[in-house]
């Protein structure tokens, strides 16, 4: 940790004693959003990322280091819409300039954002650089906890049926079980169960577990903190977030799929980019096959106990406080659990502050582009709050 914050400390010191007195000369005084901004743009160095001209033939293509520097912005300032970050950009000098354009007549067009967007999508630009980030940054710390949690993200979009429902929809006889009693005399073959999701991913490779993975904007369903059923149509975001708030992998799913079949590629991801101790999950991670896989990572975890697991332990929990009792955990242990509310409030700053409830595009390409923008600022805000 001190070789972190000595690393970010340089960081500061070059934008608070050379980059702040510079632009303030060149502009007008910086805000407190602006110097965010600024603080963000210098973390991450996303135009490292992308050429500014695609291709040798034909017309140059507008420069797409400043527009990614702007679709930044834009989760910075939580902008609704590209056209409200174009008319911002349009009004605001020092802002555009940040950005990367001299004179209003520079900033392109809607259509061109749109295209530009579309680039950055396919070629997983924020993904990348939010990689590239976290393995700078955190590569040699040993983290202590990574808290595992979901997040429901409202889309605009319409719900497609399940697999399974598309399935059922039309069955063919020749594969359709026999339903009743077997008649007397009468054999069927006894066919093994297939593997679950979670049980097939001990198996496979990192690409193949996330081409496994539901991705079609449907129906989700969660219980409140009253015990009430709400419904969502869109998707899922799922985190795995260290202490200090810092989101360091991500993965996005349909709404309907269950959170604990994130849980391993996300546990996959994480230990290609840090090394931690615990892994703290709530009851929804109370699966065998992920307590096992994470003690083959080295972790240790700590998983809240599902009680529809077991019926006697369902009659126990009574209340929050028969539940720890009845897990067993040491006191340390309990403690440590504690700090799995950082993921709670990394999905709370992504949806108030960061664009995560503002979704506006469709598609699970651009949506996972535009969610990983922000967990892209998120993370270099959390990374330069260590130190400011």
């Amino acid at each position: 940790m001190v070789q972190l914050l000595e690393r970010l400390s340089q960081y500061w010191n070059k934008i608070q004693g050379t980059l702040f007195p510079w632009l303030e000369e060149e502009l007008e005084p910086l805000t407190n959003k602006q110097q965010q901004l600024i603080q963000i743009l210098e973390l991450v160095r996303i135009e490292q990322f992308l050429p500014d001209r695609f291709g040798f033939e034909g017309r140059p293509q507008d420069s797409r280091s400043a527009i990614a520097r702007a679709f930044v912005a834009k989760m910075v300032y939580n902008m609704d819409t590209t056209v409200t970050l174009i008319e911002r950009l349009s009004s605001d000098k020092s802002l555009r300039r940040i950005c990367g354009w001299e004179i209003k007549s520079q900033i392109p067009s809607e259509s061109t954002f749109s295209r530009a967007f579309a680039e950055f999508a396919v070629s997983a630009l924020p993904q990348r650089v939010h990689d590239a980030l976290i393995k700078e940054t955190l590569k040699e710390e040993i983290i202590s906890h990574v808290s595992r949690d979901s997040t429901a993200i409202t889309a605009r979009e319409k719900p497609q049926l399940k697999s399974c429902d598309k399935e059922h929809s039309t069955p063919e006889k020749t594969t359709q079980k026999k339903r009743g009693r077997p008649k007397k005399g009468e054999e069927r073959p006894i066919s093994e169960p297939e593997p679950t999701r979670i049980e097939k991913q001990l198996n496979i490779s990192l690409e193949e577990m996330l081409a496994d993975m539901p991705t079609a904007c449907n129906i989700g369903a969660k219980k409140n903190s009253k015990g009430n059923i709400e419904y969502w149509i869109g998707f899922k975001l799922h985190l795995d977030t260290v202490d200090g708030g810092i989101p360091v992998s991500g993965v996005i799913s349909s709404a309907s799929m269950h959170d604990s079949q994130a849980a391993i590629p996300l546990a996959v991801m994480t230990a290609e980019k840090i090394t931690n101790l615990y892994d703290l999950m709530d009851a929804a991670y109370d699966d065998p096959n992920i307590i096992n896989h994470s003690k083959s990572l080295g972790h240790v975890p700590l998983v809240d106990k599902n009680p529809r697991r077991d019926k006697n332990l369902k009659e126990e929990m009574e209340n929050e406080a028969k539940a720890r009792k009845t897990i067993n955990w040491k006191p340390a242990e309990a403690m440590r659990y504690n700090e799995r509310s950082t993921a709670e409030r990394a999905n709370a700053r992504l949806k108030d502050e960061f664009g995560a409830r503002k979704l506006r595009v469709r598609g699970i390409t651009k949506v996972a582009c535009h969610l990983m923008f922000g967990v892209l600022v998120l993370a270099a805000d959390q990374l330069m709050k260590l130190v400011t």
